[in-house]
């Protein structure tokens, strides 16, 4: 079997080539197809053990809006 490559981000997630099956702590399988995966180091996905990318900070593109209302 080749092996697979794994590169870390050290602010943000795992890349996997993939397809790649992790097991979990409960002892489920997630599997995943994809040709690469990123994987979940910060524990704040919703998708976990996938990223969702909630690491990043969350920064307004825009001011928010006036208060038209006195």
């Amino acid at each position: 079997m080749p092996a697979r490559r794994v590169s870390v981000d050290p602010q943000g997630p795992v890349l996997i080539e993939g397809p790649v099956e992790i097991a979990l702590g409960d002892g489920t399988i997630a599997r995943s197809d994809r040709f690469v995966v990123a994987v979940c180091t910060c524990r704040r996905s919703r998708t976990y053990p996938w990223c969702d990318t909630t690491h990043r900070p969350r920064e307004r593109t825009a001011p928010p809006p006036e208060d038209r209302n006195p």
